[in-house]
């Protein structure tokens, strides 16, 4: 029972504060464009400062842990393939297919993922989610595009180099990029710029959180349901729990594994729907596959440390 308490207080805060977005987002106190500008902000200026402020401040000699990154990184490209084999049997079409193959694969690990493991384990462990999320995100992004466009290829003219050059100019990929080189080589940062960048990724968390909230729409459910229910099942629960399972007869335990567990159980990433807007691919069901997988993670987060916690793992 003290392990069931402590998984639920660790993540019904997280969702909590997406429910109280969708509320207020009801209740018009926040409308649509402060939730796009809201999440904007916050993908460009406030997630890139704490990434940068988490990295800067770690010594990365002694929080790198090597085989906790090639674990996740292997984890990821084994979990995109299965799905890719998988998505042929649910989708007969190439806007389809991309669709499901990204929004089955790639977490909200960024947002959701962070404060989860912020509230599990700490501030002094998210210079280590950070480190993973800087060899993560560029992964994904580059599988992204992937699905999204070749199966699109034969119908319809895909500007690949454009979205590679967006994939590159990522702030969140070009804050690690940034804080690494300055972490390793100990360089001091002025504490003015700190305590500004302190301010600033303060409220990345929270305004991420009621962000995602908001753009939930209950309304739009009922289209191509089966799909992203099928998309979830594979996102929340048959993929945490085999590469899980995976990463720790690799032999990563401990915190180590609890972070690789919320990177792989993290809920679809709202950057899944944007992207496959974009590219031209099935928006009713990136953006089911969205909230599915975010009502669903609220309960297979919990039971999945609850379990870890119970066995010892973690």
């Amino acid at each position: 029972m003290e392990n069931l308490i402590f998984s639920l207080n660790n993540v019904a805060p997280v969702f909590l504060i997406v429910f109280l977005g969708y509320w207020i987002r009801r209740w018009n106190i926040i409308d649509a464009q402060f939730s796009r500008m809201a999440s904007r902000f916050v993908f460009t200026v406030t997630l890139p400062a704490l990434i940068f402020t988490s990295l800067v401040r770690t010594d990365f000699y002694q929080t790198f842990n090597s085989r906790q990154v090639v674990v996740g990184i292997v984890a990821t490209l084994i979990s995109y393939a299965f799905v890719w084999i998988v998505s042929i049997f649910f989708t007969h079409d190439g806007r389809d297919r991309g669709v499901f193959i990204q929004g089955s694969y790639r977490g909200n690990f960024a947002i959701i993922g962070f404060a989860i493991i912020y509230n599990l384990f700490g501030s002094d462990l998210m210079s280590n989610a950070a480190i993973l999320l800087a060899f993560a995100m560029p992964l994904y992004n580059v599988l992204a595009v992937i699905a999204l466009t070749v199966p699109l290829n034969s119908e319809r003219n895909i500007p690949v180099k454009k979205i590679m050059f967006d994939i590159l100019t990522n702030p969140l990929i070009i804050a690690a990029l940034v804080s690494v080189p300055w972490s390793l080589l100990k360089v001091g940062a002025p504490k003015v710029m700190m305590t500004s960048l302190d301010y600033l990724a303060g409220v990345t968390l929270p305004l991420a959180l009621v962000g995602i909230g908001a753009s939930l729409d209950f309304h739009k459910i009922k289209a191509e349901f089966s799909r992203a229910l099928a998309a979830t099942i594979i996102k929340i629960v048959i993929l945490p729990t085999t590469l899980t399972w995976f990463s720790w007869r690799l032999g990563v335990t401990g915190e180590a594994l609890g972070i690789l567990f919320i990177l792989y159980g993290a809920p679809t990433a709202i950057a899944s729907y944007i992207m496959a807007e974009a590219m031209g691919g099935n928006r009713e069901l990136a953006a089911n596959i969205v909230l599915i997988s975010t009502l669903g993670s609220i309960f297979t987060l919990a039971l999945g440390i609850y379990l870890l916690r119970s066995i010892g793992i973690i």
